[in-house]
């Protein structure tokens, strides 16, 4: 699978059945050239809307199921929204 499909994949947390939105980029181990996690946008700050000022990393290890539209992870979302 190549990194441009990723981005075209929405993330749904199977915790709470939410939508976190899509993958916007990726840490990758330069080493050994795998994936150590995908990144999302946070939430935005009034309503959704004016942007956002925290991210989701979320470790590929949390990643349950990829599927051709949707990529489903399971975590508690205040553990891995970081802000910045």
């Amino acid at each position: 699978m190549r990194i441009c499909e990723l981005r075209e994949k929405e993330v749904i947390n199977i915790c709470n059945c939410k939508r976190l939105g899509c993958v916007v980029d990726i840490e990758m181990n330069i080493c050994d050239g795998c994936v150590e996690a995908i990144i999302i946008p946070g939430p935005g700050k009034i309503c959704g809307f004016l942007g956002t000022d925290s991210e989701y990393v979320i470790p590929f290890s949390c990643i349950k199921k990829i599927g051709p539209d949707i990529i489903l992870v399971e975590i508690q979302e205040e553990k891995f929204l970081q802000k910045f």
